[in-house]
Formats: C-alpha cells, structure tokens, sequence
C-alpha cells in the first residue's frame, strides 16, 4: 500500500493556522495518517500571488468583518478550543519565528517549539516578534532557545523556508492554512472535512 502524503502549510501569524493546529491530531487519529507540517512565509506567499491577507482586503467591509469574527467563534466553539485569544500585536512579523520552525525540524524538536509559539502568539497575546520574549518562551518550554534562535540565522534554514514559500505558491497556494493531499490543494479552516474525506478516500484507493 502506498502511503497517503498530506501537508499543512502555516505561518505562525496566523490565527485560522492556530486553530487547524489544535484540530489536526483528532483527524490523524481518525484516519491512521500523519500530517506533514510544512513552514511556509505567509508575507512572501501574499507577494508572490498577489494577494493580501482579510485585515487589508475587508478592511473597509464591516458586514464581512463581523461575519468572519462570528464564523471564528463557531468555530472555536464547535472544536472546544477555549485557550484561544486574538493577540494584540496582531499582526506580528513571524520572519525569525519560521526560520526557527525550520531550525527546529532540523534539530528535532518541531513539536515542543510549534506548540510553543502557537500559544505564545494565539493564548498568551505575546510579542512573537521580540527575539527577546521568543527566547523566554523557548527556554519555558525546556526548549534551548539560544542555539534555535542562532540556527535560524543559518543561510540553508532561510533557504528552505524560501524555497517553502516558492513552493507552495507553484503549487497553487495564496495563503494559510493551505492543505495538500497527494496533488489536491485545501484552503482554510472550513475546508478541514473536505481534507478528512480526501484523505480517507486516497488511502481506500491505495490499497
């Protein structure tokens, strides 16, 4: 049987990205299939496909606004994810943050470093953007702060997240949370069903 590849293309800055985040393990659980996190530079995906993120593109559509806000609320009331808040520094440059998410795949300590930011930025409010209150997160996290935040400033760690981003923009992505299955492309967080059942149906395929 063939393996069933599925990635979740993020960028810490975003809150849509947090949420997925939090609901992912329920839909590997499910399915029997692991979820490639994949860092990506959501400021460079916007530049790349000419896009902008919601804040800029509705910032004069009230109506829209409020219909984004209540559908995060339902959301995160249908997930029970009550840890959630939005971060007053929002939005935040996550340029050093990404690098470290690459720097901590390399040094193999991914999952403890993303679920340290991810609530750093989205359940404590923190300025994600001081390298200053990154390493405090780190080091709270047992995490060895001072050698991520120097491995993010290795020229292959910020080549890879480039060529990340460069990548998921060919593939067709505009923005995060992007999710490939095989060659399908997901966007969004309301798209997390479409993603389950593809899943499930690439891997009854499979056999």
């Amino acid at each position: 049987m063939n393996a069933v590849s599925a990635q979740f293309l993020f960028d810490f800055g975003s809150p849509n990205a947090y949420l997925v985040q939090q609901v992912l393990p329920g839909i590997e659980a499910r399915t029997g299939v692991a979820i490639e996190p994949v860092p990506v530079l959501l400021g460079g995906l916007f530049k790349l496909s000419g896009n902008r993120s919601p804040v800029e593109t509705f910032a004069n559509v009230a109506n829209r606004r409020a219909y984004d806000k209540l559908e995060m609320e339902r959301f995160v009331a249908r997930h029970g994810i009550g840890r959630f808040r939005l971060n007053p520094f929002f939005p935040v440059n996550t340029l050093q943050i990404m690098r470290g998410a690459v720097a901590a795949q390399g040094l193999g300590c991914f999952a403890p470093y993303s679920n340290a930011v991810f609530a750093a930025m989205w359940e404590r409010g923190l300025n994600m953007a001081d390298p200053a209150v990154i390493g405090s997160v780190l080091a709270e996290a047992g995490l060895d702060g001072a050698a991520l935040l120097a491995a993010a400033q290795e020229q292959p760690v910020k080549d890879r997240l480039m060529a990340n981003t460069q990548s998921a923009f060919e593939r067709g992505a505009f923005g995060a949370p992007t999710f490939f299955v095989g060659g399908e492309i997901f966007f969004g967080k309301d798209r997390l069903a479409e993603v389950e059942q593809e899943i499930v149906r690439q891997r009854a395929s499979a056999v």
